[in-house]
């Protein structure tokens, strides 16, 4: 069998944000509707067209490479989605569920924005400058959610949570 190398790392590395993009489109609107603010529904129906162009923007990397769109089970993904799920249903109702589903959706982005930073690394380091500029465009938007979402959580939604109690 021959060795593992870098390529061959950026291509799992790959599937595994893939699945991870299309398993958090299915969330997203889920948490939507269970957010009780109208500005954390936005913010979540916002990020799920910005998602659909990542999982979009992730299939022309992998025709870069010469690879079919294919997803590898995540699960420090699973585990994310799985523990907002768990939020909604204890907090249902409660005054807090909306700080909890924002904490929930900043775990997904710092995922995301880690395996993001490291593909654009690793297809600097390959030569793939068109996955390159792909990846760090899904980078930036990754990023500037987090920044929003914290200034969302910053802004009302912790303080009504807090207010609530």
């Amino acid at each position: 069998m021959a060795e593992k190398n870098l390529e061959d790392l950026f291509h799992e590395t790959l599937k595994d944000i893939y699945y991870a993009e299309r398993k958090i489109l299915k969330a997203l609107p889920r948490m939507a509707r269970g957010a009780s603010s109208q500005k954390l529904k936005s913010a979540f129906e916002k990020h799920k067209e910005e998602t659909e162009e990542h999982v979009e923007r992730l299939q022309q990397v992998f025709e870069i490479i010469g690879k079919r769109p294919r997803a590898k089970t995540c699960p420090a993904i699973d585990g994310i989605i799985e523990e907002g799920e768990e939020i909604m249903e204890a907090f249902k109702g409660a005054p807090a569920l909306d700080a909890g589903l924002l904490a929930a959706a900043q775990a997904v982005e710092h995922y995301e924005i880690s395996r993001y930073g490291t593909l654009r690394s690793w297809a600097e380091q390959l030569g793939h400058k068109d996955a390159v500029k792909l990846l760090d465009q899904t980078l930036t938007e990754e990023a500037k959610t987090d920044e929003s979402l914290t200034k969302l959580a910053e802004g009302a939604v912790n303080t009504a949570a807090q207010k609530a109690a």
